[in-house]
Parts: structure tokens; sequence; C-alpha cells
């Protein structure tokens, strides 16, 4: 059973596997490069980019088309590895993603919900 396919109870030992993935959630979105980073925390505070329920960035303008596809072939691969890893799909995978992604994004970020409504944090 893997910490994505049911809920378990906090033991210590799944405790631990919660602050090992939340440290590497944070150091696999660290490997899109810092600049791309920044870049990306400004097309998102300009409203330009998106976040989604799916754990992927959204265009909201087609300026950033190019730029968003960049950013979700990094974190499509990074969500193929974890889910291989743990035996589950890259979608589960990338909704666990979402949820810390649209936690740090910077205030004023525009999160796309499941049912297509757009809201800004």
């Amino acid at each position: 059973m893997t910490y994505l396919s049911k809920r378990q109870p906090m033991t210590r030992r799944n405790f631990v596997r919660t602050v090992f993935g939340s440290f590497f959630l944070a150091a696999s979105l660290m490997i899109i490069s810092p600049a791309l980073a920044d870049d990306l925390d400004q097309l998102r505070s300009a409203g330009t980019v998106g976040e989604a329920f799916d754990g992927y960035a959204r265009a909201r303008s087609d300026s950033a088309k190019d730029f968003v596809a960049t950013v979700n072939a990094k974190r499509r691969e990074i969500y193929a590895k974890r889910a291989q890893k743990e035996g589950v799909s890259v979608e589960q995978v990338g909704r666990v993603y979402a949820a810390e992604i649209i936690k740090k994004a910077p205030d004023g970020t525009w999160v796309l919900s499941e049912s297509g409504k757009w809201t800004q944090k």
C-alpha cells in the first residue's frame, strides 16, 4: 500500500514518509532551475500562468504557452518517476503535488478547479 492509495493512520513510519514526501516534493520542484522558478512566480503573480488541480500549470495567455509547456514537461517527468516508485498513476501523483504547488504559489495566483472554474488565491 502506498501513501497515495489510501489514507493510513499516522504512525511514526507514516509521519516519516509524509515528511520525506514533502521534502522530496520541494527538492523535486527545485530541480526546475531557480531562474525558471522565478519566472514562474512572476507569471503567476501577473495572472499569465495559473495552477490546476492536476498538478500542471495552465497558460492564461497565449504568450505563456511555450513557457508552460516547458514547466509541465519537467513536472511530468518528476511525476512519472514518483508514480513508478510508488506503484500508482501519474495522475494520482500530480494531484498530490498540486496541493503543495498551490499552497506554495504566490498570493494572487489563479487556480483552476476540477470543475473548470478559475479562482484567485
